[in-house]
Parts: C-alpha cells; structure tokens; sequence
C-alpha cells in the first residue's frame, strides 16, 4: 500500500492518471505553498500533463490557467509562511518531511542572486519551494515580490505545459517516447541542485 502511494506521488503518470487536471493543479499549489511539497516532481508533472493534453486526455486551457494561478498563489502563501514564522524553521529539527539543509540551501541561493531567485528557483526543485519563505524571512517588499512571483509563475508553468504539448503534437506515436522524455526532464530539472551539492562538497574538502 505504501510503495503504491510512494511510486503514484514520484510517477508523473501515475499522478496525472490518478488525479486530472484539478489533482495536478492541487499538486503545483503544494509545491510551491507547503514546505513539505518539495518531493511532488513538478517539471516533470507539469510537461507530462502538457504532454497529455496534447492526446486530449487532459483539458490544456485549464491546465494553462490553473497551474499558473496555483504557483502564483503558492508563492505568496510561501512569502506568507516566511514572514510570519520562517525564522523558527532555522531552529526546527530535521525530521522525516523537514530537513533544515533545504532551508540553508535556499537562503545561500537568496543571498546570491537576491530579487530574481523568485524568477530562476522555479525551474530549480526544492528551490522553488524555499525561495518565497526566504523572501518571507527577509521581508522582501511585497510588491516587488509579487512582480516577480507573476513573471516566474507564468514562465515556468507554460514554458513546462507547452514543451509538453508540442512534443506531443508534433512526434509521431508519442506514448512510446513519453517515459524516456519524462527522465530526460527530471534529470535536467536535477542537474542545478547535483552541481550545487558537488560544489559545496569541493569547497568543504579545501
């Protein structure tokens, strides 16, 4: 029953079959809201859902408009969260859904790129959960954050639906390429944060 539920939350068809376009538009809110959604494989769901949309099993216009809301929304209850209790997550202790490294990575990222982390995190996994909290602890102005919670929503939900979309539209048989394609995007998706990782190692070895 477990392993059932594990591979239906870490296969993006499964999810897609399991809970239509309402469950995947659920699912990119919780992404980006709860700091516990980082494990919802969100590029990969998102194409796939475009890529389903593209056979007719899914409606593409409502994907359009719902993901898109649903990550705008998310952020900003991510922004809320910081601002109003981000500064005790540095005190919590790791446990099964909550690891503080996460935290300490999105901050480091904060720190670096300032404003447009809100824009880039969302093509980043983990990231783009953390990132609005961060804004939220740093008390980032408001508006200006949500300027950029519009631009990075937009960007990267229809940019992932379409890539989708296309693909399904334009190859020949396509459900034979869908797995193949869905790694490709989890790996490209994974390639910032194992660059990340193996930079902090080489620094820490110095």
């Amino acid at each position: 029953m477990i392993s059932t539920i594990l591979h239906t939350l870490t296969d993006p068809r499964a999810l897609i079959a399991a809970v239509g376009t309402i469950g995947v538009i659920a699912i990119i809110f919780l992404e980006t809201g709860a700091f516990f959604g980082f494990f919802f494989p969100g590029d990969s769901l998102l194409f796939t859902a475009g890529f389903f949309a593209s056979q007719g099993y899914v409606s593409f216009a409502w994907l359009l408009v719902g993901t898109f809301i649903a990550a705008v929304i998310g952020d900003n209850v991510g922004y809320a969260f910081g601002k109003k209790i981000g500064p005790a997550l540095f005190k919590k202790e790791n446990s099964v859904i909550f690891n503080k490294k996460h935290v300490e990575r999105a901050q480091k990222f904060y720190e670096k790129h300032g404003k447009k982390t809100i824009i880039l995190a969302r093509f980043m996994p983990v990231i783009r959960t953390f990132a609005p909290i961060m804004a939220g602890v740093g008390r980032m102005n408001y508006r200006i954050f949500l300027i950029y919670n519009l631009v990075g929503g937009f960007f990267w939900t229809w940019a992932m639906l379409w890539l989708g979309y296309g693909l399904g539209a334009l190859i020949p048989n396509p459900d034979r390429y869908v797995l193949p394609v869905v790694l490709v995007v989890i790996v490209i998706s994974a390639l910032p944060g194992i660059w990340g990782f193996f930079r902090e190692t080489r620094k820490n070895a110095i």
